[in-house]
């Protein structure tokens, strides 16, 4: 099994998520299956199949969290050099055509959320921040063509 880089933030979220579905959703989805059940006919009995299908739901996401959560390897960012951009690592960055700032945060591939600012490391645009230092300016390819970014601010924080 592949082991995945997550952080400790982001292995807590998933360890939370499986903990609501296994003790609060599936002990839930049981009573209201049985409640179901109850009314009779089933062959024609909505309430049944919507619980009976999101059982299906709940246990495929139980699985795929167990094998997220066995799979990941959490890095911590204290043992990183903080100098440099690495997994972890928050940037600011300032484009060299405009003010307009940007930050991202580091993260693996199962944490990142371009909206919550998470980019993974193995995006185009994580790929091409890592080992850099603040100061430095980066090119970074987009659908748009090519993008330069002072690194203005590198920072870790451990959150979780």
């Amino acid at each position: 099994m592949n082991q995945v880089p997550m952080t400790k933030a982001g292995y807590e979220k998933l360890k939370e998520e499986l903990e609501k579905l296994k003790h609060e959703e599936r002990p839930k989805n049981i009573q209201d299956i049985a409640e179901a059940r109850a009314h009779g006919d089933l062959s024609e009995n909505a309430e049944y199949h919507a619980a009976k299908e999101r059982q299906g739901f709940i246990n495929s996401r139980i699985k795929e969290l167990e094998a997220k959560i066995a799979s990941a390897i959490v890095v911590s960012s204290a043992h990183q050099d903080h100098s440099r951009i690495t997994f972890g690592a928050t940037v600011r960055l300032v484009p060299l055509d405009s003010k307009e700032e940007k930050r991202y945060t580091l993260v693996g591939q199962e944490e990142a959320d371009l909206k919550a600012g998470r980019i993974s490391v193995h995006s185009p645009v994580g790929k091409a921040l890592i080992g850099h230092s603040e100061g430095e300016t980066v090119t970074i390819r987009v659908p748009a063509g090519e993008v330069q970014y002072t690194i203005a601010e590198i920072f870790y924080e451990e959150t979780g």
